[in-house]
């Protein structure tokens, strides 16, 4: 499994990453060569910083307009149902998606896992990310365990959360060559991993709703670079 780590309640907590983003970009309707870049891409040339030209965080809606998520629900099976009451999956983690991420075109977001329970929780591996329709169906859009131009993907690493703290990811959107017309999803269920319970994140109204692939860095204390 490669080197464990403990994160302990003494240690600074990482700042929480705030909710989703902005209006629709009318030009992500076009197709793959829109805010997309190649999967992969960010494996091979280097990671801009927050402050680098061309990279910016965009502005959320008000809060009244935000997309807030649903009730908590099972990773698995296409008809999930609520695991859990409250701000706390039956789980004990909790996984939250921040503000839209924009540079050379493409989109991300960070999501973060809390240990919201009273225990340590385990930490190892990827997010569980699925791409929702209409219906809640689930759609054949392809994650892969991979970095961007926003992160390379350093590796899962076990880690044992104490309750109240944190790792994070990174969640970019990527085309590749085979890409044909975009999907377009309503929704993305997250979760800690495929057996922990998910939370379901709305999309609509922004630019975001269309894909062709997506990239996932595994769960770090820190995000790549």
């Amino acid at each position: 499994m490669g080197e464990r780590v403990r994160i302990r309640a003494r240690l600074r907590r990482p700042a929480p990453a705030a909710v989703l983003l902005t209006a629709v970009v009318a030009t992500a309707l076009t197709g793959c060569s829109g805010f997309l870049v190649p999967a992969g891409e960010g494996e091979r040339g280097p990671t801009p910083s927050a402050s680098a030209p061309g990279v910016h965080t965009e502005t959320l809606p008000p809060p009244s307009a935000a997309p807030a998520p649903t009730a908590d629900v099972p990773a698995q099976g296409p008809d999930p149902s609520p695991t859990a009451t409250g701000e706390c999956p039956a789980s004990g983690a909790v996984v939250t998606m921040g503000e839209v991420q924009a540079v050379m075109m493409s989109r991300a977001v960070v999501l973060t896992l809390t240990n919201c329970g009273t225990k340590p929780y385990r930490v190892v591996g990827y997010p569980s990310v699925q791409a929702l329709g209409e219906d809640g169906e689930r759609l054949p859009v392809k994650v892969n365990p991979a970095g961007s131009v926003f992160g390379r993907d350093q590796g899962p690493k076990e880690v044992l959360l104490d309750p109240g703290l944190t790792v994070r990811s990174m969640l970019a959107w990527v085309s590749t060559k085979e890409g044909g017309e975009l999907v377009m999803a309503d929704a993305l269920e997250l979760a800690a991993a495929p057996d922990a319970g998910a939370r379901v994140y709305p999309l609509e109204g922004h630019d975001i709703r269309y894909m062709d692939e997506l990239n996932v860095t595994a769960w770090r204390a820190e995000l790549p670079e």
